[in-house]
Formats: C-alpha cells, sequence, structure tokens
C-alpha cells in the first residue's frame, strides 16, 4: 500500500510473522547451501543450478522484505469494537443478496493483506468493498464489474 499501512486481522499477522520465520529459519539456511553446492560444481556461467538457485534466492529476499514491511506496518482490525456495529467498515461480516438471485452471500471485509475472495474475504479498496463499507442492513449498492453491473442488498451486518 502506497502509505505504508496494513489493516489485517491479530489472526493475519501471526501468519505472516509464521511465515516470515519459516522463510528466514529455514528456505534462507537451505538456498544458501544449494548455492554453495552449486558454486562447488564450476563454472558458474554454464552451471543451470548456480542459475536457478540465484534466481530463488531474488525471489525468496524479495518475498522476506514484503513480509517485513506488511509486518511493520500492520494495523490490526478490532473485529470486536465498532464505532456503529450496523455501518459496515474493515472486520465486518456482510450478508447480500445479488439482484437476480435467491442465495446469498457473507463476505468479512479485510485489508488487501488478508483478502482472499475463496475464504469470502474481501478487500476494502476492491470495487464490491468500496461500495459496502460505510452502509448499513437495507442498503442497496451498485458495483461495476468486469463483467457488467452488479447490484446486491445488505441483508445482516456483524
Amino acid at each position: 500500500m502506497a502509505n505504508g499501512s496494513y489493516p489485517m486481522t491479530k489472526g493475519r499477522l501471526e501468519e505472516l510473522r509464521a511465515e516470515l520465520e519459516h522463510k528466514t529459519e529455514i528456505d534462507r539456511p537451505a538456498l544458501a547451501a544449494r548455492l554453495k553446492a552449486a558454486i562447488e560444481m564450476g563454472d558458474l556461467s554454464e552451471n543451470a543450478e548456480y542459475l536457478s538457485a540465484k534466481e530463488d534466492q531474488g525471489f525468496l529476499e524479495g518475498r522476506i522484505q514484503e513480509l517485513q514491511r506488511m509486518i511493520s506496518g500492520a494495523e490490526i482490525i478490532d473485529e470486536t469494537l465498532s464505532v456503529d456495529p450496523h455501518i459496515i467498515q474493515l472486520g465486518s461480516r456482510v450478508t447480500v443478496i445479488e439482484d437476480g438471485e435467491s442465495d446469498m452471500e457473507t463476505f468479512q471485509i479485510v485489508g488487501q493483506v488478508e483478502a482472499n475472495p475463496l475464504e469470502g474475504k474481501i478487500s476494502h479498496d476492491s470495487p464490491v468493498g468500496q461500495a459496502l463499507v460505510g452502509r448499513q442492513v437495507g442498503d442497496v449498492v451498485r458495483v461495476q464489474a468486469p463483467a457488467g453491473e452488479m447490484t446486491f442488498k445488505i441483508v445482516e451486518v456483524n
């Protein structure tokens, strides 16, 4: 995120910390050993294992830096504290029904770091998230999506 702030739940922060620990304590030493073995093979200019390990090292170090940045900029969403529990905000769970559909869908509004639509977690910065934040039960929202406009009625907020 541009401002260095990453809204997320406490659970997501713990997941990121665990991933960072694994990357620095397990993956980094394993990759160093792999690089050492590749260097010992000789001529580095034609050593595919060395080139592959160097590429993997770049990806690993990039991910470690990204994790460090997200952890240091984490802003914990307190899912139990709400200015108004009826108004949709970060951390809210929202049940909606799409116009023309019979099945309801439930989403949790989360920060970008935590977003995972397959788990029902949508970013507050996504088109649907932006349309829902600040709304309440009974409101109808329209969302412009790649497949066209969608209309949702908000059924429940908790």
